[in-house]
């Protein structure tokens, strides 16, 4: 028993002779916190000086207002554990993107290389910047701006634009002396008019050919204006 007694006593000694010249906190004896959970890296976006207690780390994500279920003007640090709750966090935003302001997360998810936001869970399209009534933009993302209230054709077409797909957008613009945009209900023309050089009216003309000659003149001219139009534009 005295030799066993002896032999650990050695052994400790031992050890403590080797672990001598270590700082007392680089010892393997120090319990120390699980860092496995914690952010590796923070910057932009992110509180350094709070503590998480959920994963036992400093630093907190700060989540965009809007971002948050319930939405706010303020943005908020948001711990690790309630950043993967469906009761914190708006499940239209990523939070591991910036937002485009870059002072915290939460972007807008998007589909389609951005021509559709997901709005309520489903997508509705980004209309291009400057086509939509100031008081009709819900939210601005990097690709154009998205509606409140989808807007009618009448509201698109007096500036010259239809809502079909333009890039990365939705609103393509069609020349006045070129096309006439005809609207009824919706969101969409409904017709199209390529002028190919007539002179469009929604109105009759009163100046009715009154006999077969005059008719004739009509039709002449219009065939002049249309080879001319065809040499223009349909080029071999």
């Amino acid at each position: 028993m005295k030799k066993t007694l002896t032999t650990i006593l050695f052994s400790v000694l031992t050890i403590s002779a080797v672990h001598a010249d270590l700082p007392w906190w680089h010892q393997d004896t120090v319990c120390r916190l699980n860092t496995t959970k914690c952010y590796t890296t923070m910057g932009t976006g992110f509180d350094t000086e709070l503590w998480d207690s959920d994963s036992n780390c400093r630093g907190m994500k700060i989540v965009c207002g809007n971002a948050l279920k319930q939405a706010s003007d303020e943005n908020t640090p948001v711990s690790k554990y309630d950043l993967a709750s469906s009761n914190t966090i708006n499940s239209d935003f990523d939070t591991n993107l910036l937002a485009r302001d870059g002072d915290c997360f939460g972007r807008r998810k998007t589909t389609k290389n951005g021509t559709m936001a997901i709005v309520d869970g489903k997508p509705v399209k980004v209309y291009c910047s400057g086509l939509l009534d100031s008081d009709n933009i819900a939210e601005t993302i990097e690709t154009g701006d998205i509606a409140i209230k989808t807007p009618a054709c009448g509201n698109l077409s007096q500036n010259g634009y239809i809502a079909v797909l333009n890039d990365d957008c939705y609103g393509k613009y069609f020349d006045f002396s070129e096309y006439v945009i005809e609207c009824s209900t919706g969101e969409l023309p409904s017709r199209m008019i390529v002028l190919n050089g007539a002179d469009y009216s929604d109105k009759i003309d009163s100046k009715i050919p009154q006999t077969q000659d005059a008719a004739d003149d009509i039709f002449d001219e219009m065939y002049s204006i249309s080879k001319e139009q065809v040499k223009k534009y349909f080029v071999d």
